[in-house]
């Protein structure tokens, strides 16, 4: 049985140094963990890091197909606690320069919704959730 969890999530970077500031601008602090070649985040759930996305490419035996510019297939969630909470943060995003790909608006499912890419395109989901609940750290247990 293979336990039914994420632990950490990494992020092949293409600029490791620029793609690091862009988290840190968004007020996420980096672990004891992080170096000059690797950053790590602590969030609420799992552990965010940034590896340059060579080396992850070749730790994995595999080839990069892909670029900068190209969507990998992947969205990544930030589930806040209120709808106003995904203006709010939309707007802090902004003001450090995410390219905002959808502003935030009413979702089909009841709830709020807004999409951001980070420097290198990958893309984020800021989102509320009206039966979305949290535990005592913030890490969501149930939607």
């Amino acid at each position: 049985m293979v336990p039914q969890r994420v632990s950490l999530v990494t992020i092949g970077a293409y600029d490791l140094q620029k793609l690091r500031q862009f988290y840190h601008d968004l007020g996420w602090e980096q672990t004891e963990f992080s170096s000059d070649n690797y950053a790590a985040f602590k969030t609420a759930g799992v552990i965010v890091t940034l590896f340059p996305i060579q080396q992850l490419a070749e730790d994995a035996g595999i080839e990069i197909t892909q670029n900068v510019e190209s969507y990998r297939g992947v969205t990544l969630a930030i589930n806040v606690d209120s709808p106003e909470e995904v203006d709010r943060t939309i707007a802090e995003i902004k003001k450090i320069g995410g390219t905002i790909l959808r502003e935030p608006s009413d979702a089909f499912w009841g709830g709020r919704t807004a999409y951001f890419a980070d420097p290198e395109n990958n893309l984020w989901e800021v989102a509320w959730n009206p039966s979305s609940v949290f535990d005592e750290r913030g890490a969501m247990i149930s939607f």
